[in-house]
């Protein structure tokens, strides 16, 4: 409930009042399990926004959706009015807050995403747990898409980007040192964790802007932004991851504004021991680093968890505001907790602060706050103030007014846009580099067939030449043959011929002769004649 400047937390003594320009100086809700933190953290939570600062919280056990429908009036409640907090009834004003839900995991919600380069590699290095070597091939694979310009938005642009640079660590060896298949097969094992927890939904755009958990809603609350956890919360290191970048980027983000009069942003730590379980101590100190620095930025961080041991002793130094609800000690470990918790406050000599740690009841806290100065006030042993909001989940009905009132956000966060990014464009790469692979491959395959066709054309050429020359030859042995038959044929019928034209020219002699025979036997008995005449003339003169 705020009154004046001031959130009124408690009432013991006296009130136990949340100055809120001492807000910003970090605090602690701690308390075994049913011991009234989440009532605690309610109240807070609703104090601010009516100051008009804007928180974001976590709800894990899915009871802080309450916040958003008005609670009402009970026995309990009027009771602690009358006999505790002395307020009459009609001074109590039941109202929800202005609520905006917020979603990683993909459920009914404004989603939740963010980048890989946005987490960047120092502090997924961490996350991841990686080895100094592994996060030192981390930084050259973000190095490389940076240089490339190859964006890494979601988790498979970060896998298609290790798988680059490993298949190209021997040109960047000279310019980063070595990329190991070793450490490029550890980090893609890391990062399956990552993706079996959520992370393919969680990295990737639109981006979320943060600047969208500083509105306030149009009555002046500021809103009270819940993520819900419910799910996430059994992945913690999604919500590790988350928290961690969440508070890095308000750092980054926010200028310094020293000590305002009131913080400009609230941001609550429910179930924080997960926050640091089984964490590296390089993601330990991230941590430390920034709780120290980002009070400046007017931003105030809370803790909330069972036990102050959760924290580690760097980042518990730093929480000044404290309610600690009621602690269990049933064995030596406890008890040492319990007194180490009683130890942490301004003595406070009414009573003894280890034992009455141990028999606070419901809805009781050890409260020490900040005064005017800056220092712890003497710790009160006081009963946290109801909150004016329903103290159980909100019904169906009002969270679907909620949904209802967030469609401007969900408009802007509510589709996935995978543009092109490392993945598309190494895939591409790969498919051109693929396509001129088989091009070049059909390329010599065609000059292979084509040398081949060649070679057998030139075969069956020097076949046909062979087969030509060897029918020429044949062909001329044969002319030969036919010229030496022709020849020998010419030769016989000339040899014939002369035979013939021999025995002609015998028949003509003969026939001559005979002719010759008959002539001069007819010129004989001519000539005879005539001679005989030419006797017997010359007788008869």
């Amino acid at each position: 409930m705020l009154v004046d400047d001031k959130i009124w937390i408690a009432q013991g003594e006296k009130p136990c009042c949340l100055l809120l320009n001492q807000a910003n100086r970090h605090g602690l809700i701690a308390g075994a399990s049913g011991t009234g933190k989440t009532v605690t953290l309610k109240v807070l939570a609703e104090g601010f926004s009516q100051a008009g600062v804007p928180v974001f919280m976590a709800d894990v056990k899915g009871d802080v959706t309450g916040m958003a429908q008005a609670g009402e009036m009970t026995d309990f409640i009027r009771k602690r009015c009358q006999n505790t907090f002395n307020l009459k009834e009609d001074e109590v004003s039941f109202q929800g807050a202005p609520v905006r839900i917020w979603d990683m995991l993909g459920d009914r919600g404004i989603p939740v995403r963010v980048t890989v380069s946005d987490m960047g590699p120092v502090m997924l290095a961490r996350i991841l747990g990686l080895t100094q070597v592994q996060e030192g091939v981390l930084n050259i694979v973000f190095r490389v898409a940076d240089e490339n310009g190859l964006l890494l938005i979601d988790l498979k642009d970060l896998r298609a980007m290790l798988s680059y640079v490993s298949e190209h660590a021997k040109e960047y060896q000279t310019t980063y040192g070595n990329v190991s298949p070793q450490s490029v097969g550890a980090i893609q094992r890391a990062l399956i964790s990552v993706e079996d927890q959520g992370g393919d939904i969680f990295f990737g755009e639109p981006n979320l802007d943060l600047g969208d958990w500083f509105a306030c809603a149009p009555d002046g609350r500021g809103y009270v932004n819940v993520l819900n956890a419910a799910k996430l919360i059994q992945t913690p290191q999604i919500y590790a991851m988350f928290l961690l970048w969440m508070l890095s980027s308000l750092f980054e983000l926010l200028p310094e504004v020293g000590d305002p009069d009131k913080p400009r942003f609230v941001f609550f730590f429910d179930e924080a021991h997960l926050l640091f379980d089984d964490m590296p101590k390089g993601l330990v100190d991230k941590i430390v680093q920034v709780v120290k620095l980002v009070r400046s930025k007017g931003v105030g961080v809370y803790f909330i968890t069972q036990s102050p041991s959760d924290i580690p002793d760097e980042v518990l130094a730093q929480l000044s505001n404290r309610v600690q609800h009621g602690l269990r000690a049933y064995t030596p470990a406890e008890q040492k907790a319990v007194r180490a918790a009683a130890a942490s406050f301004r003595e406070n000599p009414a009573f003894d602060s280890a034992q009455v740690l141990q028999d606070l009841g419901t809805g009781e806290a050890l409260v020490s706050l900040l005064d005017e100065e800056g220092r712890p006030s003497v710790v009160e042993r006081a009963r946290v103030l109801f909150p004016q909001c329903r103290m159980a989940a909100a019904d169906a009905d009002v969270m679907d007014g909620v949904y209802a009132a967030q469609a401007d956000l969900m408009e802007k966060y509510g589709t996935a846009i995978d543009r092109e990014s490392a993945y598309e464009q190494i895939q591409g790469q790969r498919d051109v580099a693929a396509a001129n692979a088989q091009l070049a491959a059909e390329r010599a395959a065609f000059e292979k067939e084509r040398a081949e066709f060649e070679a057998k054309r030139q075969k069956e050429a020097e076949r046909a030449a062979k087969e030509q020359q060897k029918a020429e030859e044949k062909a001329a042995r044969e002319a030969e043959r036919q010229a030496a038959r022709a020849e020998a044929a010419a030769q016989k019928q000339a040899e014939r011929e002369a035979r013939e034209r021999e025995k002609a020219q015998q028949e003509v002699a003969k026939q001559v002769g005979r002719v010759a025979t008959s002539m001069i036997g007819s010129f004989g008995r001519e000539v005879t004649r005539q001679l005989a005449r030419g006797l017997m003339g010359s007788l008869r003169r």
